[in-house]
């Protein structure tokens, strides 16, 4: 009886400690993300961010969010992407266009590390609203819808934060379901 009752412990511990394993380590994009890599180096295994990895390195952007940070990334889709006008990946990957691209990314990225519970801080502390200041130096602003975090581009396109909080050692990492754009 003793022995069934360790090997029933054993168990419920084993699988205990894989349930707190997956939770610190969420999936995205079919990939285990892990907080001890870098946001580029987990960005690489998501299948769901291909576009946005392609397009950071045609920005000449992999050096940056590889660099200590920290930073808070709202990381958008292909889905996202692919809601864009036709073309317009396509063109803004081409090499004359890499100001244009750069400056689309980096409204994508605050400095510091802005995890759910702080961005629900500043929303609090907003009075419902909060206003982010991109490394772009564009204007974002954060609120929640029911339980879902929003955020509102300086053209007024809204997007969701589909997956949050996916820490990385330089940063973190909100998925969104749309690309913002700057003025």
């Amino acid at each position: 009886m003793k022995r069934i009752f360790l090997s029933a412990i054993a168990v419920i511990t084993i699988a205990f400690t894989t349930q707190v394993n997956a939770q610190k380590n969420p999936m995205v994009g079919g990939a285990e993300m892990y907080p001890t890599k870098n946001i580029v180096e987990n960005a690489l295994n998501s299948k769901d961010h291909t576009t946005l990895v392609a397009a950071v390195g045609a920005a000449g952007l992999v050096e940056t969010l590889k660099s200590a940070g920290p930073f808070t990334v709202f990381a958008p889709t292909n889905d996202a992407f692919a809601k864009l006008p036709a073309g317009t990946v396509d063109m803004l990957v081409k090499p004359e266009n890499k100001a244009t691209l750069t400056t689309i990314l980096t409204y994508h990225v605050v400095a510091g590390k802005m995890g759910s519970k702080e961005i629900a801080a500043a929303i609090k502390a907003g009075g419902g609203k909060a206003e982010l200041t991109t490394v772009q130096g564009g204007k974002l602003w954060a609120w929640m819808e029911g339980k879902n975090l929003m955020l509102k581009d300086e053209k007024g396109g809204m997007a969701k934060v589909t997956i949050k909080d996916v820490f990385q050692s330089n940063g973190v990492i909100h998925v969104i379901d749309t690309v913002l754009m700057p003025k």
